[in-house]
């Protein structure tokens, strides 16, 4: 009896400890995440066979929540999804998971977390080409200037 209740106690304290190392998503965290799910989803979207034509009409994006302008092209992008030409690809369950991702996402950089995110850039062309251009601090570039000279 003893045995089981110093069992019991010892389980209790291990699954308290797991639970405290749980912390809720910061804004940041959420968001990042988010994006990772959707390019995720995205990937299985253009490669599935049900749903290959319907990624035809998807433009192109690569999500970084570091760069200002992804508000902009997620509200883009949303508008394209939410008004896909083909009903049949409207119903399907994995754009229907797009749908509520993108949305959320954008619902996320755009009202719930505004002003706690930080861009890093404005490289708007990297969204759409997943190639972003080297980003210099101001004296890095004052140098870049000065040894044009």
């Amino acid at each position: 009896m003893m045995m089981r209740l110093g069992l019991a106690a010892l389980l209790c304290v291990f699954s308290l400890a797991r639970l405290s190392e749980c912390a809720p998503p910061t804004c940041y965290s959420r968001s990042l995440g988010l994006s990772k799910e959707i390019m995720t989803l995205l990937d299985k979207i253009h490669n599935y066979h049900r749903t290959k034509a319907c990624a035809l009409v998807l433009p192109t994006i690569f999500l970084d929540v570091h760069n200002a302008c992804v508000t902009t092209k997620l509200r883009d992008f949303l508008y394209v999804v939410l008004n896909h030409p083909d009903q049949y690809c409207r119903e399907r369950p994995r754009m229907v998971l797009l749908k509520r991702k993108v949305q959320n996402l954008h619902t996320i950089i755009t009202r719930i977390c505004y002003r706690d995110l930080v861009f890093f850039t404005d490289d708007c062309e990297a969204i759409d080409t997943g190639h972003s251009r080297p980003y210099y601090a101001e004296d890095r570039l004052q140098l870049l200037q000065e040894d044009e000279r």
